[in-house]
């Protein structure tokens, strides 16, 4: 590409920026580019017919990228021009990353090889359709197994009709219990792993059909693991071995340093690590628990995890170790850090952060010449303006009362799409995350499209079209 002209397309508003982002694009890419601006003022009027009517192509050009948000079929510029035409991204400040990405393979995270074993706390107390429903729903969000979680100091009659249920629906099964009767129950209906086996069950445990979870009888005590494992290795049972990770506050570091040392005694035996005991019981967001989590039992060969998704910071702990597993296999497996590969997990802040200056802004508020208003957030304020005046601060009530106090016809639904787009902006402006008016905020993977407002509540034209 470094060879490649290209021109960049714009509207008048645009033009200081995108000339800035274009020097951005020679020093850092090597990349020859020419700005064109239409005759128009913002990149949201430019569409297919204008371009075909207005547009001279220089004669050295051999490509062409438009802003992201112009209309119409490309194919008709390509027959009528003889070059290629490409959208760009909506938000010009993403050019770097659009035009460079195309000189990288983008990692396709379809590999990895940690199993992930999702509990469904008091299953017992679910009825047998919200019991299936939430273990597809798992299964659908990266489950690969279904741990049915038991009462201590109850037995569930009905774990024989559950489990056989959930087997019949293709799905694999595990039971969480110390009680034989539900264990044998469970087992004999299908399920394929019990959680768990110590020295207090080993007695029939060890006989059972089924893979085991083996654990320590005190999180403390490797030697009684040793001798569980040596009754399961003269049985020939099938096993796997959970140190158990302890809470922060109740020896977490030890109980990780467990994990490593078991690798070493073990080398070769299967491992699990329950991870609900940081990712439920640490008051933080746990998606980059998760994937520290993932990252330690990838190195150590921890081919399975049980978690679960009950505390509400935790909600999506399957999504996000799925994500993670796919992550950190692609991290060690071919020795690259985790930069710049994937924001699915980046969620509440956003991985780059565009602001414009004061200054620029002070410029684009001065160019408008229509009663539309805009909104941009700053370093540290939130920007209002129209042809009638620029407002900013960091209250949207205030800015939305000093807007209103000039001659305007704003409508209700006008209103509240403004305040709206204000409560987006200092969302953004809080958590530091990058605002394009009329888009959704980038949550990672829990972004949630924002439907296209009805014309007659929504403005013409936009900051985000004015920086294109």
């Amino acid at each position: 590409m470094n060879g490649e002209r290209i021109l960049m397309v714009t509207g008048r508003l645009a033009e200081p920026s995108l000339r800035r982002v274009c020097e951005d694009l020679r020093d850092r890419l090597g990349l020859h580019t020419d700005v064109c601006v239409i005759g128009v003022s913002v990149a949201a009027l430019m569409h297919v017919e204008l371009l075909l009517r207005r547009l001279v192509l220089p004669a050295e050009i051999e490509r062409v990228i438009l802003p992201g948000w112009c209309q119409g079929d490309l194919n008709r510029l390509h027959q009528h021009f003889g070059v290629p035409f490409t959208l760009g991204p909506k938000d010009l400040f993403d050019l770097p990353d659009f035009l460079g990405s195309a000189q990288r393979i983008q990692p396709a995270f379809d590999e990895f090889d940690i199993e992930i074993v999702a509990e469904i706390n008091h299953a017992p107390r679910m009825s047998s359709d919200d019991l299936l429903k939430e273990a597809k729903r798992l299964v659908a969000q990266g489950a690969d197994v279904i741990d049915l979680g038991c009462i201590p100091g109850e037995t569930w009659s009905g774990v024989a009709e559950a489990t056989s249920m959930l087997v019949a629906e293709g799905l694999r099964v595990s039971i969480d219990s110390f009680d034989r009767s539900e264990v044998e129950s469970a087992v004999n209906s299908g399920a394929e792993l019990v959680l768990s086996c110590n020295g207090t069950n080993i007695a029939w445990g060890a006989d059972l059909p089924a893979e085991l979870v083996v654990i320590p009888d005190d999180p403390t005590d490797l030697a009684s693991l040793e001798s569980t494992i040596e009754i399961l290795d003269s049985k020939k049972a099938r096993y796997r071995i959970d140190p158990i990770l302890e809470p922060i506050g109740h020896g977490f570091a030890k109980s990780l340093e467990r994990y490593f040392t078991v690798r070493r005694r073990w080398l070769d035996v299967p491992m699990l690590m329950g991870v609900g005991n940081l990712t439920e019981l640490t008051d933080v967001d746990s998606a980059g628990v998760n994937l520290l989590l993932a990252a330690i039992c990838q190195e150590l060969g921890i081919h399975s995890i049980l978690t679960t998704q009950v505390i509400n910071w935790a909600r999506t702990t399957v999504q996000e170790f799925d994500i993670a597993r796919r992550l950190v296999h692609h991290s060690v497996t071919r020795h690259v850090v985790l930069k710049r590969l994937s924001d699915q997990l980046v969620m509440l802040r956003d991985p780059k952060l565009h602001r414009l200056d004061p200054g620029d802004i002070s410029r684009l508020a001065d160019q408008i010449q229509d009663p539309n208003y805009r909104i941009l957030v700053g370093e540290e304020t939130l920007h209002l303006f129209n042809r009638d005046g620029h407002w900013q601060g960091d209250d949207p009530f205030e800015l939305f009362e000093q807007a209103l106090s000039q001659p305007n016809d704003v409508s209700a639904a006008h209103a509240f799409y403004l305040g709206f787009e204000m409560c987006k902006a200092l969302t953004a402006l809080t958590l530091g995350k990058q605002y394009v008016q009329d888009e959704a905020l980038n949550w990672g993977f829990l972004t949630r499209p924002e439907k296209h407002t009805p014309p007659s509540h929504r403005v013409d034209t936009n900051p985000k079209d004015d920086v294109k």
